[in-house]
């Protein structure tokens, strides 16, 4: 059996990145003896996108490409710098590509237009520095927060194929010698 050019349906594992830590560093310079709190915070990991694109008419890009994850935030670092974000993987489909999750059967969304994009997976938020907890009672935290993990699961996209024209008639009414000429 030959395999077919057209995939209208398509299950996926999606893991969006994980946001960088922030950073628990105290400012050191040779002539400032005490120097506070200046941990840059974490980036964000990276988003999984749709985008919808109306030259695409079938999934079958995505038929062998079963897993797919995003790159993760980078760490805060010293002198208030955040750390890099995580890069976004953006997944074309054909317009009318639904998406849902795969665990519980509930629809997420609908891709009807070209160029619109929809956040499937979202990533993890950067972790804050410990310049933000820094207060008058404690002016040297040496603590910085985590990173959140990113988000991970099947996702299921499935393409709506309407068709253009319909032929309802009586039994032998010539439906098929219709479509036979045209």
């Amino acid at each position: 059996m030959a395999d077919s050019n057209f995939i209208d349906y398509v299950k996926i594992y999606c893991k969006s990145g994980k946001g960088g830590n922030g950073s628990m560093h105290l400012h050191r310079a040779k002539y400032v003896p005490k120097g506070g709190p200046d941990g840059g915070d974490g980036g964000r990991g990276g988003h999984i996108i749709l985008r919808g694109n109306k030259q695409m008419w079938t999934l079958i890009h995505l038929k062998y490409r079963k897993h797919i994850k995003a790159e993760d935030g980078g760490d805060g670092s010293g002198q208030l710098k955040t750390g890099k974000e995580g890069a976004d993987i953006v997944l074309e489909v054909p317009l009318g590509t639904v998406a849902k999750n795969a665990e519980t059967g509930e629809t997420l969304f609908e891709i009807i237009n070209d160029g619109e994009e929809k956040i499937l997976v979202r990533g993890g938020r950067g972790g804050l520095g410990n310049d933000h907890f820094k207060s008058a009672t404690n002016q040297t935290p040496r603590y910085a927060q985590p990173g959140e993990d990113g988000i991970e699961g099947w996702y299921i996209l499935e393409l709506k194929v309407l068709a253009d024209v319909g032929l309802v008639g009586f039994p032998n009414a010539g439906k098929s010698t219709l479509l036979s000429v045209v």
